[in-house]
């Protein structure tokens, strides 16, 4: 069995946010996936893939792929979640342009 990875704070808001607010698209920040990694050595944890074009086939391409097909099976998992605009799975999908 894996080791547990070592948790980072969870917040929103001032200097040390590691998540994005539900407005600006929920997900972790830049600083919040660094803070991740550098609290779990050998993590392989990237930020969202936002661009509007990726270049079909692409690794970029293929982890929003990946990532809107799991997204996908939250919504079915979380209805209410998925029936809520403003929630924070909503939010994180369109983040990524799913």
């Amino acid at each position: 069995m894996a080791a547990r990875q070592k948790s980072i704070r969870r917040t929103t808001k001032g200097k040390k946010a590691n998540y994005r607010p539900t407005k600006s698209g929920a997900g972790m920040t830049k600083k919040g996936v660094a803070a991740h990694r550098k609290a779990n050595p050998g993590s392989k944890l990237k930020t969202a893939v936002t661009a509007k074009k990726v270049k079909p086939g692409s690794k970029a391409a293929k982890r929003r792929k990946s990532y809107c097909a799991r997204s996908a099976g939250q919504m079915k998992k979380h209805p209410k979640a998925a029936k809520n605009p403003n929630s924070r799975l909503r939010q994180a999908r369109k983040r990524w342009r799913c």
